[in-house]
């Protein structure tokens, strides 16, 4: 009887046993399923807040892109001269100048450039015995080549230089008379040195300078002040354009002092452009050394030192380096100030027009330019041509 006592009991003990065991098991089971349920309610919001925090930054990217002002700006155009003849007119009357590169022109705002020469159809150059002396370098387009640039997209064009005034008074009047038929703006001539215009509604102001006769002068400082700070009292953006430096392969350094080039002074490009923007330019683009130079940013408005020739048939020189034809884009906000940029590498030869360079060669000598020049200019130049400021 104490047998089948103890036995039962043994029975019982090892029954609850089992109970115990298998409540352990399931109390365990259903702990290790609170946590992981636990977990996913607490990293649900992790991971929303994560997603929400990357669509803000993106957003608001979005946002500073719409609200940036598109500046486009290339250097010398000269489309070919009917003087001393037609030889040195492109046989398509120009009309293909611009064709591999019109969406990367016209995508911008503003589109500014260097108008090299005249636009007239006849008429005897200025100094006419001295220039028979030696193998003219004297640019005629003819008046229809106007049209092309106004397709193109150019709305801005500076006629500050050393070859505006090639056809003397007559050339310079018919040049105007043909931009302002065509709506395009321009500036750098005494008789017409700013325009004052609106894009978006936004107001612009445009000034040129260069050390020739009959344009406004890169060598008055103070002169050039003036101007820069009357613009700015009655615009929101001023773009300024000079004509600047010594001439070909040998120029593309800034050398921090006057230069001068057969004789003549060509200004100190550097003491021109910080001028410029002590006055009141949010954006300084130079020309005249057929080469590209190095660019900067100072009081966070972006300087470039010259962008070489952009379309030049024939009587300007495009072997080597003079062939880089950069068009260089530039994001500014409202206020003027440098967000970001590109430089578009191209090239050119006088038989094929311009060519976008998947090679990058331009962006990559600017580039070379600026790091050797200007170690501080605060930017950073990708090889693939992208712009931005240092701290980014």
């Amino acid at each position: 009887m104490n047998n089948k006592r103890h036995t039962k009991l043994s029975v019982n003990l090892a029954g609850n046993s089992l109970l115990l065991c298998m409540g352990v098991i399931l109390l365990f089971s259903a702990c290790q399923n609170l946590q992981e349920s636990q977990r996913a309610v607490y990293h649900a919001p992790i991971k929303k807040q994560a997603a929400i925090k990357h669509d803000t930054a993106q957003l608001k990217q979005d946002t500073a892109q719409q609200d940036s002002l598109c500046i486009a700006a290339v250097g010398d155009i000269m489309l070919g001269t009917s003087y001393p003849d037609n030889k040195t007119l492109p046989p398509d009357s120009a009309k293909g100048s611009f064709k591999n590169v019109l969406n990367d022109l016209r995508s911008a705002d503003i589109l500014m450039g260097n108008l090299e020469g005249t636009l007239l159809d006849t008429g005897a150059p200025a100094n006419y015995r001295l220039h028979q002396l030696s193998r003219p370098y004297l640019f005629r387009m003819p008046v229809s080549y106007g049209g092309i640039l106004k397709d193109a997209g150019f709305n801005v064009l500076s006629l500050a230089n050393n070859h505006i005034g090639d056809f003397d008074n007559s050339g310079r009047t018919s040049t105007m008379k043909v931009l302002d038929s065509l709506g395009i703006y321009y500036g750098g001539q005494v008789t017409h040195p700013t325009s004052i215009f609106k894009v978006n509604g936004v107001t612009y102001g445009f000034c040129a300078f260069a050390p020739n006769g009959y344009t406004l002068s890169i060598l008055d400082l103070k002169g050039a002040g003036r101007v820069i700070q009357n613009l700015k009292k009655r615009c929101d953006v001023v773009i300024v354009s000079f004509h600047g430096g010594g001439e070909g392969i040998d120029f593309e350094h800034v050398p921090f002092e006057m230069e001068t080039y057969v004789n003549e002074k060509r200004g100190d490009v550097n003491a021109f452009a910080h001028a410029a923007i002590d006055a009141g330019a949010d954006l300084v683009f130079g020309n005249g050394p057929h080469v590209c130079r190095a660019m900067e940013v100072y009081k966070e408005r972006l300087i470039a030192y010259s962008l070489g020739n952009f379309c030049t048939y024939k009587s300007v020189s495009v072997a080597g380096i003079c062939g880089l034809a950069p068009i260089l884009k530039v994001y500014v906000n409202k206020q003027g100030e440098f967000l970001s940029g590109r430089i578009i590498s191209a090239t050119q030869t006088h038989y094929d027009g311009i060519k976008v360079d998947t090679l990058n060669k331009a962006a990559i000598r600017i580039k070379q330019l600026t790091e050797a020049d200007f170690p501080e200019s605060g930017l950073k130049i990708g090889d693939n041509g992208m712009i931005t400021l240092v701290n980014q």
